[in-house]
């Protein structure tokens, strides 16, 4: 290699390496076409998940969680398009879990010893992280969106249901209103009459999250199809853990 006498010229060099490289870093995305595919194959219009399917087709899910790995998202990004990426993010690497353990009766029993939600499995960037992360110090602590209860999902039949195609940008305030109302007025995940709402453990889990412009209960009353009286009584359902797995005949 020939060296650079040539200070300024050299100077200038090295500036436009960095430029490139950090544009290279910036313009890099997951490639959510590989993760809408397989959510189309794999997950059922229930939210039911085909774990088998996704253990087939492990080379085509770990692509796409190298590329999660490798591009994650910047402060250039508009705020729905880091939403996004940490929604798919979540769900991605929950399945990533599941398929690493299975066969198994439900994600709790994947860590005998804390919380399965605590296990440093994936890495985005430069760093190691948990699921815990994910929800707890990004999308609960950067985003004020309450929403992103439905929308992340435990590998749980109590769970709001896996979405059979990616967030996007671009159709996220779609896609959340959406969540929002079917897991609402999901009769296995809530019952729901005028004077009474028996609703899923998730609301009293992150009761907080959901009173921040309102009451939980004028944020139930927005999405619910049954109209509710002022002050209707409140409990909560017991949550069931076992896996939302999708069995398919093969």
């Amino acid at each position: 290699m020939i060296a650079l006498r040539n200070r300024p010229l050299r100077s200038l060099i090295v500036l436009l390496l960095l430029v490139n490289g950090s544009y290279a870093q910036h313009t890099c995305k997951p490639d959510d076409a590989v993760w809408a595919d397989l959510l189309s194959q794999y997950v059922n219009a229930s939210g039911e998940v085909d774990y088998q399917g996704f253990i087939a087709d492990s080379t085509k899910l770990n692509a796409y969680l190298r590329s999660l790995s490798n591009c994650p998202p910047h402060k250039q990004q508009s705020e729905s398009e880091q939403l996004a990426y940490w929604i798919n993010a979540y769900n991605a690497f929950t399945v990533m879990l599941i398929v690493q353990h299975y066969p198994v009766a439900s994600i709790r029993d994947i860590r005998k010893v804390g919380s399965v939600w605590d296990m440093k499995f994936f890495r985005i960037g430069d760093e190691v992280m948990s699921l815990n992360d994910i929800e707890h110090q990004i999308l609960r602590k950067r985003f004020e969106e309450p929403r992103i209860h439905f929308a992340i999902v435990c590998a749980s039949r109590s769970c709001p249901q896996l979405r059979n195609e990616p967030y996007t940008a671009i159709k996220l305030e779609q896609q959340l209103e959406e969540q929002a109302k079917q897991f609402i007025n999901d009769a296995t995940k809530n019952r729901i009459s005028n004077n009474r709402l028996q609703l899923s453990s998730i609301f009293k889990w992150f009761g907080k999250d959901f009173a921040t412009s309102t009451t939980l209960v004028g944020f139930i009353t927005k999405y619910s199809a049954v109209p509710l009286a002022d002050e209707p009584k409140v409990s909560y359902l017991d949550y069931d853990w076992s896996l939302n797995e999708w069995k398919r005949d093969r």
